[in-house]
């Protein structure tokens, strides 16, 4: 079936905003006391919640304590996510070529919705997206379908018209729970043989590969 709309994920997907969280954990982290992660396990967190990331980072499972992190965290982050935030390269060659074809394009990630419009606007690439659905949007993060449900209600799609593109098992589980196809690439951390426990349309290098071989 010929896809009506395909969303995305953010992070490590259509972007790469690793300085930006970096920093932004870091700053949290040392205003709790704790001493600096190295930029790597940071980097293993990324598209996880941020409490989850707080309990990756630390050890420390205590609600509040996630909270405070996450408070922490969006205090750093909106003085610095978006200018250290980027398109990959072939990001808006794809999201133009969708847009040409027809097809509607959502974003469902983590972060906040007006960061992800910040970036997109500083990238000239928010014509391209017709919906954001951010962490501030919903009750439940990824891999709760949620956010994804909300895109297939709010356009009145089947779940069969949907494709749903990750870079990380967090995403491959979001599709798994809404119900819709599963696209993989690998400019993330997860590798190919990561997704192989999941029922994936493809495994891709990177965009410019989806591209090609599935439009």
């Amino acid at each position: 079936m010929q896809y009506k709309a395909v969303i995305f994920d953010f992070d490590y997907t259509l972007g790469d905003s690793t300085d930006g969280i970096v920093l932004s954990s870091n700053y949290a982290l040392e205003k709790m006391g704790y001493k600096q992660a190295e930029r790597e396990a940071i980097r293993k967190t990324i598209g996880l919640s941020l409490p989850e990331s707080y309990v990756a980072l630390t050890g420390d499972k205590q609600s509040e304590k996630g909270e405070e992190f996450r408070a922490y965290f969006i205090e750093k982050a909106d003085e610095v996510m978006t200018d250290c935030s980027e398109l990959y390269p072939d990001a808006r060659a794809i999201l133009e070529h969708l847009k040409q074809k027809g097809i509607k394009i959502a974003i469902v990630t983590t972060k906040f919705d007006y960061r992800i419009e910040g970036i997109l606007e500083k990238c000239q690439a928010k014509k391209y997206v017709a919906m954001i659905i951010g962490g501030n949007n919903v009750a439940n993060p990824k891999p709760d379908p949620e956010g994804t449900l909300k895109v297939i209600q709010e356009w009145n799609l089947a779940k069969e018209e949907v494709l749903y593109v990750g870079d990380s098992l967090v995403d491959a589980k979001t599709a798994k729970c809404a119900g819709v196809s599963f696209a993989g690439v690998t400019t993330g951390t997860t590798t190919k043989e990561n997704f192989k426990e999941y029922d994936c349309i493809g495994v891709f290098e990177n965009l410019t590969e989806l591209k090609e071989r599935l439009f």
